[in-house]
């Protein structure tokens, strides 16, 4: 499975920006967001299970959207009301799993290169 992220740039405080995921490969149900700010781990975002399911991090409810397109070859993250503390290299991630309720690093198996959000 290979993924390639795009979307990312700079943006105020308070404002959107809409994140790719391009899928290529074997297809997988279990898909995610990471983000990893400097100097911090890796965290889950938002994921999303084969049966529809999703789960996402408190720290972004309300604000972040994570969606797929029918062929599951598109994961895309909709956030909202961004501010400083969402800056941050922003990863989508695949794993073999059926669920991936827990955003746990540990339970993906493939990972794209990352797309860098910067909120001022």
């Amino acid at each position: 499975v290979q993924l390639v992220e795009s979307g990312g740039g700079s943006v105020q405080a308070g404002g959107s920006l809409i994140l790719s995921c391009a899928a290529s490969g074997t297809s997988t149900n279990c898909m995610a967001w990471f983000r990893q700010a400097p100097g911090k781990e890796r965290e889950g975002v938002e994921a999303t299970s084969g049966d529809g399911r999703t789960s996402y991090a408190d720290s972004v409810k309300g604000r972040f959207a994570i969606s797929r397109d029918k062929t599951k070859t598109s994961l895309f993250l909709h956030m909202t009301s961004l501010n400083a503390e969402d800056t941050a290299m922003y990863y989508c991630a695949a794993s073999t799993r059926a669920v991936c309720s827990a955003l746990d690093v540990r339970d993906f198996d493939y990972w794209g290169q990352g797309t860098q959000v910067t909120v001022s």
